[in-house]
């Protein structure tokens, strides 16, 4: 857990900062439709495919997600979650947690 959010760790496919959940059920940016129930989030960046390991900072567990989505387009988030994912890394009562990420494949 030790990243430190600068644009090293950034370009390099990691980084740590606020997420938040999300369960809509229109279209993502990359054309799919998004499933609340499906292992899948949104990054401003990040190659659609890629997938993403991201770990609750309290709690320490951990998801590997598909990145299909853009966003959060909100300050100091770094990564937003279908409901799913935020599920098993305990974060769907409180909508927010501070996580950090790393890219495991792209």
């Amino acid at each position: 857990m030790g990243l430190i959010p600068t644009s090293e760790t950034q370009a390099a496919g990691a980084g740590c900062g606020g997420a938040s959940w999300y369960a809509l059920t229109s279209k993502t940016a990359s054309g799919e439709r998004m499933n609340p129930s499906r292992l899948t989030a949104a990054h401003r960046s990040l190659k659609f495919g890629t997938k993403v390991q991201v770990t609750n900072k309290r709690n320490g567990k951990s998801v590997v997600v598909r990145i299909n989505d853009r966003g959060p387009f909100i300050r100091g988030r770094v990564i937003d979650l279908s409901k799913a994912a935020a599920s098993q890394i305990g974060m769907v009562r409180s909508g927010t947690a501070s996580v950090c990420y790393q890219v495991i494949n792209s």
